[in-house]
């Protein structure tokens, strides 16, 4: 067994409870979409951070330029923010995913003014502790983006792509199709660019990402013990703040729903 499938089999039980979240089966009404959006629309923008780490660690952006240490990570991850951060939307339009999550938040009737006003907020990496501390966000929430800009500020780029592949690309196919198959299928019909924003990562996570970001993994550990039990720990813990914003995102969903019956 190599050290990839040790890691995968390691974290193997988190990410069960992830898929099999109760989270996914309360998703049943638009009222209960929104409230999933509002508070998942964070993991999709911190996500764009931890992708901008490693393309300044594994690719050439500054000047003069240098060839990278390795063309194949580096097309890797300049292909990812191709993607994420100019991908064409549903209507054939250059867009970030982010903004197109902002779209279909749009549409669903979701909220995206706290999330919005904590992006223009944030203008470099020194403000984001502040920034954190100062906003709306509920503790799931706040302990989720803290961690990701912990792992961020420690510039170790096998732990940074820890946190993106573990806990994030290799991830998000099994949970966005987990939405899909346990929410109300037709939510899909009523709702195009939310549809469109999750096939697109489907497409792209499952097919493409999702085995690169393995072997960026491989790539950058070596043979070195201490980055291999890293890469576990930051895949643990990066598992463990998604779980507890899974965890309150349900909570949340079954006390309105709690309310709305008795109301």
């Amino acid at each position: 067994m190599d050290k990839i499938e040790k890691i995968e089999e390691q974290i193997s039980g988190l990410r069960e409870r992830l898929k099999n979240h109760e989270l996914y089966y309360h998703l049943s009404e638009v009222r209960d979409i929104k409230i999933f959006m509002e508070k998942h629309v964070y993991a999709v923008w911190d996500f764009m951070s931890l992708l901008k780490a490693l393309q300044q660690q594994l690719t050439c952006v500054s000047v003069p330029w240098k060839p990278s240490s390795n063309a194949k990570t580096a097309r890797f991850i300049n292909e990812i923010v191709l993607g994420e951060e100019s991908d064409l939307n549903g209507k054939g339009l250059p867009k970030s995913h982010f903004e197109m999550y902002i779209d279909a938040m749009d549409e669903v009737g979701a909220s995206s003014k706290k999330v919005q006003e904590l992006v223009n907020s944030v203008n470099s990496m020194q403000e984001i502790t502040e920034c954190l501390n100062n906003s709306c966000l509920k503790k799931a929430e706040r302990e989720f983006l803290e961690f990701t800009f912990k792992i961020i500020e420690t510039k170790e780029t096998h732990k940074i792509a820890a946190a993106f592949t573990f806990g994030r690309e290799d991830l998000i196919p099994d949970m966005f199709i987990a939405i899909i198959e346990k929410s109300n299928n037709n939510q899909d019909n009523k709702f195009p660019q939310l549809t469109y924003y999750l096939n697109r990562h489907i497409e792209l996570d499952g097919d493409e990402h999702g085995p690169l970001s393995l072997e960026m993994i491989a790539e950058l550990c070596g043979n070195n013990e201490n980055k291999w039990n890293d890469v576990l720990e930051v895949s643990i813990e990066a598992l463990e703040k998604r779980i507890s914003l899974w965890d309150e995102i349900a909570n949340e969903i079954k006390l309105r729903q709690k309310t709305y019956n008795i109301a």
